[in-house]
């Protein structure tokens, strides 16, 4: 007999129209899964499940949008009004019997059952075997997984060894859980991790890469590629990494590469960048071991090329992960560009404006990320000294559009159109006298005005235009040194 404790939580009117839905038809419903861990947790669902003694058959035809394109039950509940991701897909699954798993990915045949107790024991984790009945505001608890969550421990439902042995993923997703949710991993779960991370050879890169995705995602992803180190597991996922280990820097770089660059990420998760960012930080010095060369000193090394080859191996190692395109060449264009030379008594604008045609403009800003990301990673107590704020006020100045004739809505060619002029000087007059009439009226910036006025100018003595024009470019000066004043005073810098 299942036992129900008492637990009482706000639900979403899409998520209870599901369960109330099915329950009025004579069905049982449950949610399920990391939905019922995460509120157990205050945390906020990212998805929710439902899992029902009704059949796929039955589930369709009791909503009115559904779709059902897999072999293992699960039918998706469409919400189309709804504002919040979560909620727009709700997916419901029968009660399952699953029978032996011969590839460590699935299960040979999947049968319906008509109770919870069957589905519950195939679950993966005991945190997430914990099911809740919306309507009696009940929680069936069969293996104490509200002990491991107050515990803060991961462990398998029945024995480690046939749950990962079914499931291969279930091993890397026990290390993602532990870095999310900042939770350990049992004792006897860790061991059966180490005796069975080979047969994540057996499963789909793709799946793998997600995992590894969420991670790298999670608050603490030190700790979880540490943990997936020392469990034997990185090495089937990213073993580029593992060649930092033990290797050792010079000066600054008080870390062996492998914590650097676990550093490194860690302070990305801790200002929340972006993933792309993220991976980068992970490989930027990936290629460090290979390229390290001994210097006469003693402990002293070069490690010249790093960046160029870190960034190959980057590239081959997200192409392996079947990462998408263009996220593997924003990242491996970040690891190759991590070194760019900022010292600001040398740098010109010039040399900015070619980093930014390196890495685009789109992402000159992470590269900025990832020289942070950097500097933490080598024990710095600033991501950002006077040096790097400077060079951002620089990268700012090369990007601003410029503050000249350039921002106007007619060029030379559609005044000599509609003046019947020449080319020549008295064109170039003409576009500054304009400016000058925009700069602090933008609402004169337009073609219409723009038109009319330059018609008007052009029959004006040659001293009085050129005098208009005069002031136009004394006005560009005036708002040019505005703007860099603004874009120095935001970076702390002169």
């Amino acid at each position: 007999m299942i036992h129900k404790k008492p637990f009482e939580q706000p639900i979403s009117q899409e998520v209870s129209h599901v369960t109330q839905t099915l329950e009025d038809a004579g069905f049982e419903a449950y949610l399920i899964g990391g939905c019922v861990r995460d509120m157990l947790i205050n945390r906020k669902p990212k998805d929710w499940d439902i899992t029902t003694n009704a059949t796929p058959e039955q589930i369709i035809g009791l909503f009115e949008k559904t779709f059902y394109e897999n072999d293992y039950g699960t039918v998706g509940v469409v919400n189309e009004e709804t504002e919040h991701e979560e909620l727009k897909v709700i997916e419901v699954t029968p009660y399952r019997l699953e029978s032996e798993y011969d590839d460590n990915r699935r299960p040979n045949s999947v049968k319906w059952s008509d109770n919870l107790e069957s589905d519950l024991q195939r679950r993966d984790f005991a945190m997430n075997a914990i099911a809740y009945s919306v309507s009696h505001k009940t929680l069936v608890d069969l293996y104490n997984g509200q002990k491991d969550i107050k515990d803060k421990m991961i462990r398998t439902v029945g024995d480690p060894y046939d749950r990962f042995n079914e499931d291969a993923l279930r091993i890397l997703r026990a290390i993602r859980l532990a870095a999310e949710l900042g939770f350990t991993i049992n004792t006897q779960t860790q061991e059966a991790i180490k005796k069975t991370a080979h047969t994540l050879k057996n499963i789909a890169t793709e799946r793998i890469r997600d995992e590894f995705i969420r991670i790298i995602e999670s608050k603490e992803p030190m700790r979880g590629l540490i943990m997936a180190h020392e469990l034997g597991v990185l090495q089937y996922v990213a073993p580029e990494i593992e060649q930092g280990i033990g290797v050792e820097q010079n000066g600054d770089h008080i870390y062996t590469v492998w914590e650097h660059n676990l550093r490194a990420l860690q302070h990305a998760a801790n200002r929340d960048f972006a993933l792309d960012v993220r991976i980068a930080a992970l490989f930027h010095d990936v290629s460090k071991p290979e390229t390290r060369r001994s210097l006469k000193e003693k402990n002293k090394y070069t490690f010249y090329g790093h960046d160029v080859v870190g960034s190959r191996v980057t590239r081959e190692t997200m192409q392996r992960l079947k990462f998408p395109k263009k996220t593997t060449l924003e990242v491996s264009n970040l690891v190759r560009y991590h070194m760019f030379f900022s010292d600001i008594d040398k740098i010109t604008l010039s040399a900015v404006r070619r980093i930014v045609r390196n890495v685009g403009p789109e992402n000159v800003w992470k590269l900025m990320d990832v020289r942070a990301c950097d500097r933490i990673g080598m024990g710095c107590p600033k991501e950002a000294p006077y040096r790097l704020r400077k060079y951002e006020s620089m990268i700012e100045e090369a990007m601003r559009a410029p503050v000249s004739v350039q921002m106007l809505k007619i060029d030379g060619a559609k005044i000599m159109e509609v003046t019947q002029e020449t080319p020549g000087p008295k064109i170039g007059h003409i576009l500054h006298a304009l400016f000058e009439e925009t700069a602090d009226n933008p609402e004169n910036n337009n073609e219409m005005f723009l038109v009319k006025r330059a018609q008007e100018l052009t029959v004006l003595p040659k001293n009085e235009l050129e005098e208009l024009s005069t002031k136009g470019k004394e006005k560009r000066g005036i708002k040019e040194e505005e703007e860099l004043f603004e874009i120095r005073k935001r970076h702390h810098v002169k």
